[in-house]
């Protein structure tokens, strides 16, 4: 069985790597990673795949960085020549980014079978491009893999034939359970000179956020009013500049409280979200990850695909209100008993094992 495996950028290396390794254990599958190169800053991507212990792609498309429209099509000529030559019994593409989208199109086009991982999540704001993304990749993928049961349901609500789901786990969670023990080894919190529970993480990156100055300034006036709590703030190069261009940069780097770091790695990352008081993200995984590692989250949006995890009261939707984003924070703050509340939680996305189950159910239907 010929597999092609597309991946774009780092969250898909990440959702990708568990079922990279559970493949490679298989001899009757042939491995055909693919890696777009959608982010710009494919050195980090590699990074990723070094720490993730994972083998090279196969090619690496080069696509770079542009407008939706442009990258989507320029991916999809591209890999339209990859698949032709590679000639793949199914192209598989997780997640919900411009790689995943260009991909299910270009092999449903080839008449090839789409395999979606992490299918059926929705947020209903189709003013997100990842909903997008996610929506169309669903309706012309012949093999859907959900994490949770309410993806499940979103789909059979679409019209999709159930004998096309297959509910299964969340990958996420399989990487983090089989990466979190060299995460411990980590040495980030000295190398940062952050101490346990005293700081919170801050991520940022999505456009809605970062492109416009009003809502950058009302999210950065939020962080330079916690006062209370050291912000840890791993920096996008695209944010940084933006920060610069809105003439943010230098009153951020002037509040004491407030301290900047480089991008970090899965590990790093997993550790310092382990062990930070709270999460202030517009991310995704991030949302998801927190959860699994029970620190609360406040998230930096309006609309979240992953619903069950501010069912469970673990997120919090805050928009870019600072006064909300500030009052949610203190709130949270002192509550001291959160983190063993949110740690006895259940679990809604699965049991760790959704790569076996993956690549059964593909050997299975081959």
């Amino acid at each position: 069985m010929k597999l092609m495996l597309v991946v774009g950028a780092r969250p898909q290396i990440i959702k990708s790597a568990p079922i990279i390794r559970e493949a490679l254990k298989h001899e009757e599958i042939e491995l055909q990673l693919v890696h777009t190169g959608q982010h710009y800053d494919f050195e980090m991507s590699k990074i990723f795949f070094q720490e993730m212990e994972l083998p090279e792609p196969v090619v690496n498309l080069g696509v770079g960085s542009g407008t939706h429209a442009w990258q989507t099509g320029n991916m999809m000529m591209k890999l339209e020549k990859t698949m032709i030559k590679g000639r793949p019994d199914m192209v598989m593409v997780p997640g919900d980014t411009n790689s995943t989208l260009a991909g299910a199109l270009a092999a449903v086009k080839l008449s090839l079978p789409v395999a979606h991982i992490e299918s059926g999540a929705r947020s209903y704001d189709m003013r997100m491009p990842e909903e997008v993304n996610r929506r169309l990749t669903d309706h012309c993928s012949s093999l859907l893999f959900t994490p949770t049961s309410s993806c499940v349901s979103n789909l059979q609500r679409e019209g999709i034939p159930k004998q096309r789901i297959k509910l299964v786990g969340d990958t996420m969670y399989d990487a983090l359970l089989q990466h979190l023990p060299a995460a411990a080894k980590s040495g980030v919190l000295r190398k940062l000179s952050v101490g346990r529970d005293r700081y919170g993480i801050l991520t940022l990156h999505r456009p809605e956020n970062v492109d416009t100055r009003e809502t950058l300034s009302g999210i950065m006036k939020a962080m330079m009013m916690l006062t209370d709590l050291t912000v840890l703030f791993p920096i996008h190069p695209r944010t940084r500049e933006r920060l610069a261009k809105f003439q943010l940069l230098g009153q951020l780097e002037a509040t004491a409280h407030v301290k900047f770091a480089a991008p970090v790695g899965y590990h790093d990352m997993l550790w310092l979200v382990k062990h930070a008081k709270l999460v202030f993200t517009d991310s995704g995984g991030l949302q998801k990850e927190a959860f699994w590692l029970g620190t609360p989250c406040i998230t930096l949006r309006d609309t979240t695909e992953w619903t069950e995890t501010t069912r469970l009261g673990a997120n919090i939707l805050v928009g870019s209100n600072p006064k909300k984003i500030v009052a949610v924070a203190r709130k949270i703050i002192g509550q001291r008993d959160i983190e063993s509340r949110l740690q006895k939680l259940k679990n809604p996305f699965g049991d760790g094992q959704a790569s076996r189950k993956i690549i059964a159910e593909m050997l299975r239907r081959r």
